[in-house]
């Protein structure tokens, strides 16, 4: 199949490898071309433009990072829509608003086209392994045709409902990560306090009904002082804005995400936002 990949960072690239072994010829578009390198290397063609991407391909991801950007590559001048045929479908991994995903998911519809939102949990590791949780907001009949692409990137899939109902999930993720991930921070710093070594505590708790993937992966991180980012936490800040936004809108008492909120933006506002995510312990221990 001609697949169309739209966002060449850190997770996109390593999708597209994982696509091209799966068997398809991939058309790519990059806002820097040097970030296409190392997929050109491997067979994928480097486009001008969204147009040219959605002028050659059948199915076409996109993975960037903003609510703005997604409508940008999608409706932009030179976007997917002024060249692609009806029944092109764009899959968007971005995290991105539901409110948004739906109205764009109309518009699309109108001109014959199909909006899938598939965002994704797993991080750098789970890009590279292939083994990433997508969440996906699609007709059932959209998804099973889809899902076969998906298992070339990831090994969780899930169809969540229609459109916009996998941002809803990953708006889920965030606030369920961005918890646990505080929780481990300040349990590591407790334990220090307390004058005890953090790593056997860890290797405790994670035995008990504690343990977690959080508490494996970031726990690591917090105690050996490793922010090489799976997730950077500029952008962990910028999905919880999105769940802040729209808890507001629903009237919804979110207090735990406040606090998380909170903690992101002190760490992106102290100069961590290119670490990984789990540098919010820098907050905790200065406080």
């Amino acid at each position: 199949m001609n697949i169309g990949y739209i966002g060449l960072g850190l997770m996109g690239r390593p999708c597209v490898l994982n696509l091209i072994k799966g068997g398809h010829s991939l058309f790519v578009w990059a806002r820097r071309p040097e970030s296409a390198a190392e997929v050109m290397a491997k067979g994928a063609v480097l486009c001008g433009s969204s147009a040219d991407v959605a002028a050659k391909a059948d199915l076409v991801f996109l993975n960037v990072t903003n609510t703005a950007d997604v409508r940008e590559v999608i409706f932009g001048a030179n976007g997917l829509a002024s060249s692609g045929k009806r029944g092109l479908t764009i899959v968007d991994m971005s995290t991105i608003s539901a409110t948004a995903t739906r109205a764009m998911g109309k518009e699309l519809a109108a001109l014959g086209m199909e909006l899938v939102d598939a965002p994704v949990s797993g991080g750098t590791v789970g890009a590279i392994a292939g083994t990433l949780t997508f969440m996906v907001g699609a007709s059932p009949a959209v998804f099973e045709r889809i899902k076969p692409v998906l298992a070339c990137m990831g090994s969780t899939i899930t169809r969540i409902g229609d459109c916009g109902a996998g941002q809803v999930a990953k708006s889920c993720n965030q606030i369920v990560i961005t918890g646990a991930i505080a929780a481990v921070a300040e349990a590591v710093n407790f334990a220090r306090a307390n004058g005890v070594d953090p790593n056997p505590v860890r290797e405790a708790l994670m035995g008990g009904f504690a343990g977690s993937r959080i508490l494996e992966l970031h726990g690591k991180r917090i105690i050996d002082n490793s922010f090489e980012p799976g997730f950077k936490a500029a952008l962990h800040c910028k999905d919880i804005g999105i769940v802040e936004e729209i808890a507001k809108e629903l009237g919804l008492n979110m207090p735990v995400t406040d606090v998380g909120f909170s903690l992101l933006r002190k760490t992106v506002e102290q100069g961590y936002g290119d670490l990984d995510s789990s540098a919010m312990c820098k907050v905790i221990e200065k406080a």
